[in-house]
Parts: C-alpha cells; sequence; structure tokens
C-alpha cells in the first residue's frame, strides 16, 4: 500500500558546508562537524582544507591540500547544493585561508569561523606569514567568530586570564572585520580551577556592543577531543534552524553541556577521547545553563 511522503521541513532544504581539516580518529575537524550536524537535525557537506594523520594520542603529522583543490571543492558544493551556512576550521595554510576568502567573497550566507590554530597537544595547525594576508582576508567574509581563550590571545597579541581581559580582547577584535557580527568566546581555559565555565557571546549591534554569558558547572572528563569543532558546528546548526544569533549561543552551550555529559564514561582511545554525538537526542537538551 503506498504511503505518502511527510512535508519536509522548512529547514530541510538548507544546508551547512564545513571547510576544515580531517581527523581519521574522528573526534574533531570533517569527521566531529558532521557528526554535530546530523545530531542537531541538518544537512552537511564537507569540503576538506588538510589530511592529518592523528588519534586522541595527539597530531603526528598535517598534509594541506592544493589551495585550487580546496576552491573546486567548495565552488562544486556552492553551485549545486543550498548553502546557507559555511563553518569554517582548520585551514593549515594562508594560502588556503586565502583561496577560501576568494571562493566565499560573494556568498551572501552565514560564514562561522572557528579559528584553528594549533591543536591541543601543542602540533601547529596553520602555517603562519609574516602577514597573514589570507587569514586576515577569511575574517573579512565572516559573520561570527567561536575562538577559544588561547587562540582569542593568539589573534589580538595579548595576555588575557580573566574573563574581563577576554571580553574586551574580543569586543575589540569585533571592530576590525566589517561584516563580523559576533563572536562566540568559549571561557573552559578561563580560571580552570573553578567548578563552572562562563562563555560569552560579544554582539556588534546597531544601538552597540551588547554581551551575553552563559554559566554551567564544569564537567571533569578526558573526553575533550573535537569540542572546540563541535561548538562552533552546533552554533552554524541552531543558527540555521532559528536564524538568531542569541538562541544560536545559547543552544550551543546547552549542546556542549549534554555531550561532555554524555560522554564523560566513555573509554574511546588512550589519550584525550572523543565526544559521544552518537549518543545525543534532542530531547536530551539539558537545561543547566545559568544566564
Amino acid at each position: 500500500m503506498a504511503t505518502e511522503a511527510l512535508p519536509p521541513d522548512r529547514h530541510a532544504s538548507q544546508a551547512i558546508l564545513s571547510i576544515a581539516g580531517s581527523d581519521p580518529s574522528g573526534g574533531a575537524g570533517i569527521q566531529a562537524d558532521l557528526k554535530t550536524f546530523t545530531a542537531i537535525g541538518v544537512y552537511g557537506g564537507a569540503a576538506i582544507t588538510c589530511l592529518t594523520a592523528q588519534n586522541s594520542l595527539g597530531v603526528a603529522s598535517c598534509l594541506p591540500i592544493a589551495p585550487e583543490f580546496v576552491t573546486k571543492q567548495i565552488e562544486l558544493v556552492l553551485a549545486d547544493l543550498p548553502v546557507s551556512h559555511i563553518k569554517t576550521g582548520m585551514l593549515g595554510t594562508d594560502e588556503i585561508a586565502g583561496a577560501m576568502a576568494e571562493a566565499l567573497h560573494d556568498f551572501s550566507g552565514e560564514i562561522i569561523c572557528d579559528p584553528v590554530l594549533t591543536a591541543s597537544d601543542g602540533h601547529e595547525l596553520f602555517r603562519k606569514t609574516a602577514s597573514n594576508t589570507g587569514l586576515h582576508a577569511l575574517f573579512n567574509t565572516a559573520t561570527v567568530l567561536t575562538p577559544n581563550l588561547p587562540e582569542l590571545a593568539t589573534l589580538t597579541g595579548k595576555n588575557l586570564t580573566t574573563p574581563q581581559e577576554a571580553v574586551e580582547a574580543a569586543t575589540g577584535l569585533l571592530a576590525c572585520y566589517p561584516k563580523l557580527r559576533a563572536i562566540a568566546l568559549t571561557g573552559g581555559h578561563l580560571r580552570e580551577q573553578d567548578g563552572e565555565v562562563e562563555d560569552f557571546l560579544v554582539l556588534q549591534k546597531k544601538s552597540g556592543r551588547e554581551i551575553l554569558s552563559a554559566k554551567h558547572a564544569r564537567i571533569t572528563t578526558r573526553n575533550t577531543h573535537g569540542t572546540g569543532c563541535t561548538f562552533a558546528s552546533a552554533f552554524a546548526s541552531y543558527h540555521l534552524l532559528h536564524g538568531n544569533d542569541q538562541d544560536a549561543f545559547l543552544k550551543a552551550v546547552a549542546f556542549m553541556d549534554t555531550v561532555l555529559r554524555q560522554s564523560a564514561g566513555l573509554a574511546l582511545g588512550g589519550g584525550k577521547g572523543p565526544l559521544a554525538h552518537h549518543l545525543f537526542r534532542g530531547r536530551d537538551l539539558t537545561r543547566t545553563i545559568d544566564l
């Protein structure tokens, strides 16, 4: 007996494109991005900037893709899929960043940039140049940045140790790029001895700057591989679904809190284990966030 197809959700005809590096262990990079998109319920594509040889113990080596091949991946996906949001992660080289900026110059949707510069084990994931013109060109296309504290310190050239210093640095960075509307700063590296984590959203509005923060309990777990990639992808996913920076920020924070809790008991890998994206269900989104 034939059955009628259900009418699609109005967001089902939109897609996110992740442009990032590949992690063969599945914990970070493109793999974490696609898992996040799927867990939250949006369709994701992927253009790879770099191949890496890594596992939960660390990054052994990186192999950047030729910039023109990165560009070809982006162009073909954008020519075919209804991409409304782009999330960028590991860039590899300044030349790749410049090629991405050129490919995205006329893109009219959201570009959420996660400035992946260094792995948690200290391995450099971005080959800098004297001026980093490619990186700055990419940031000129961005609407949202999602740095952690070390990344924000590197981008601003400042030693950041307190929430106030971090928010001031984010506010200054917000003024540096014309399309940049928001900086979502993850606070896991702030006051690491505290039992609470505070994340910040710094917004540029017509009425001026607005700062929103979200506090939640610090979860003790070794399974933190790919948290930055996952947060940025969650922000992009929820922004696609709801079209609102504040809502995307709060839901991304809650998503991370939930997934970290669900992952805490896993024993995958011998180092910093991965997140359990596959255990997440939308109904599991916890309300453990204090504004």
